[in-house]
C-alpha cells in the first residue's frame, strides 16, 4: 500500500519532509530563502513549521516512533 493511501504513511511522510525540510534549512538557508513560491515553496514553508513549531513536530516524532514501534 502507497503513503497517500494509509493514513500513518502519509503523516510519516510529512512528519519526515518537515524535520528533513527544517534541517537543511538549518545548513544552506539559500537554497530555501529563494524558493518561496511555486513547488519549491512548499519544502520551505516545511522548514518554517519545522522551525517555529519544533516541541511539537518533537514530540509528534516521538509519538509517531512508539506507535510504529509497538504496532508492529
Amino acid at each position: 500500500m502507497t503513503a497517500l493511501f494509509n493514513f500513518q504513511s502519509l503523516l510519516l511522510v510529512i512528519l519526515l519532509s518537515i524535520c528533513t525540510c527544517a534541517y537543511l534549512h538549518q545548513l544552506v538557508p539559500a537554497i530555501f530563502d529563494r524558493n518561496k513560491t511555486g513547488v519549491m515553496g512548499v519544502f520551505w514553508k516545511c522548514a518554517r513549521i519545522g522551525e517555529r513549531l519544533s516541541p511539537y513536530v518533537s514530540l509528534l516524532c516521538v509519538v509517531m516512533a512508539t506507535t510504529i514501534f509497538f504496532s508492529g
